[in-house]
């Protein structure tokens, strides 16, 4: 007879807990070493290495591996393996050294993944599903390794549903942020350049100037967000680079930027984009100059299927932890590829508060969460693996 969900969430969660010793240890192998996205050989062999059954390598550098029962429609359960641009500031006995950084909670997620494989293996047919452990490539940068992923395995896999659960220092301890619809925003990256004539400084009316028409071209883009984009829809445009000039007094050829757009509806983004490139070409315009916007299109938003997230809210109890505040964020994750395919839920794990913890947004280079969220991760996965089971016709 087949175990109850009560039974099998006690069953996987008690394996899980068996596991944690061995996912704490390599959850500090794996923050020792972090590599960049599309160069994460140690990482992957590493994960490879504890994984209880052979793996495939997908993407690149990416690694899947399926246990559970041999027949049925697949969940899977996806980690991200990469580290990020970032020189380590904390005082781990088991930091980074050199300028790459877990700062985003990587670690955690593969560990984590990690324990719930092993653990969902020692179950073997008694699973509901069979769990496909994705251990995914380049999250943090582009070309983006979900999407690729999505282009290619996922379609042959065909899963019931794709599942993950994601750290966050602005929950409390013990909570989850479970909800319904877009949780992450879309994100968009546009490259500006403006072209005009050079001229000596003290001649400026001999020229056209790109870094002044550049300069107003960013606080026209950061206006028009505000009266563009309905207030009723999360909407945000930073620019996080300005270049432009060799010394100063040189009016130079040209000035460049570069800036991120994101959305949470998909017409908001696209008049984001729209507006980017009016405000671009008119502002330069008026200068004298001549403005181009360069898109590279990103991740869509990020959509919580209602169903997966139901069944995994009734079921935090069992797993000892207490639904969060309503947690919606303009953050984005590739992740969101894998909904073209699948129905797809994101939970995130509280850390404020945790024992140990210092309150740190995530990329910082002092973010460190305890080891203790290998545990609360690896429970969250579990519970959405069991819940989205019954989008496979399971529960």
């Amino acid at each position: 007879m087949p175990l109850s969900t009560d039974e099998l969430l006690e069953r996987l969660l008690s394996g899980v807990e068996r596991e944690l010793p061995g996912a704490v240890a390599l959850r500090h192998r794996l923050h020792c070493n972090p590599e960049l996205a599309h160069a994460e050989e140690q990482t992957a062999a590493a994960v490879a290495e504890e994984l209880p059954v052979a793996c495939a390598t997908v993407a690149g550098t990416g690694r899947i591996a399926r246990v559970g029962p041999a027949a049925g429609r697949v969940v899977a359960v996806r980690a991200e393996l990469d580290g990020l641009p970032v020189k380590e500031r904390t005082a781990a006995s088991f930091s980074a050294s050199g300028g790459v950084m877990h700062a985003c909670g990587h670690d955690v997620h593969m560990a984590a993944l990690v324990a719930l494989t092993r653990a969902a293996h020692a179950l073997g047919e008694e699973l509901p599903a069979p769990l496909v452990a994705i251990f995914q490539p380049s999250e943090e940068a582009y070309p983006s390794g979900a999407e690729q992923l999505a282009r290619e395995e996922l379609a042959a896999i065909a899963p019931a549903a794709v599942v993950a659960a994601h750290i966050h220092p602005e929950l409390s301890w013990g909570t989850v942020a479970l909800d319904p619809g877009v949780v992450n925003a879309s994100s968009d990256s546009v490259e500006i350049l403006v072209e005009g004539e050079p001229s000596h400084g003290a001649y400026p009316h001999r020229g056209r100037d790109p870094i002044l028409a550049l300069a107003q071209i960013v606080v026209a883009l950061h206006a028009q967000v505000a009266r563009r984009i309905d207030p009723h829809g999360p909407a945000v445009l930073t620019v996080g680079v300005l270049e432009a000039g060799s010394t100063e007094n040189v009016i130079p050829p040209h000035a460049r930027a570069r800036a991120s757009l994101r959305a949470h509806r998909p017409e908001d983004r696209l008049a984001l984009r729209g507006m980017v490139e009016e405000v671009v070409v008119g502002v330069a315009a008026a200068h004298g100059c001549r403005g181009s916007v360069t898109l590279v299109p990103g991740e869509p938003a990020l959509e919580n299927d209602p169903d997966i997230v139901s069944r995994a809210r009734a079921m935090l109890g069992d797993a000892g932890l207490t639904p969060a505040r309503e947690w919606r964020s303009c953050g984005s994750d590739d992740f969101a590829f894998f909904g073209a395919h699948a129905p797809i839920a994101m939970g995130f794990v509280g850390l404020d508060g945790a024992e140990g913890f210092r309150p740190r947004p995530l990329h910082h280079p002092e973010f460190l969460p305890p080891d203790a969220a290998v545990g609360a991760v690896a429970r969250v996965q579990a519970l959405l693996y069991l819940a989205a089971s019954g989008e496979a016709g399971v529960g």
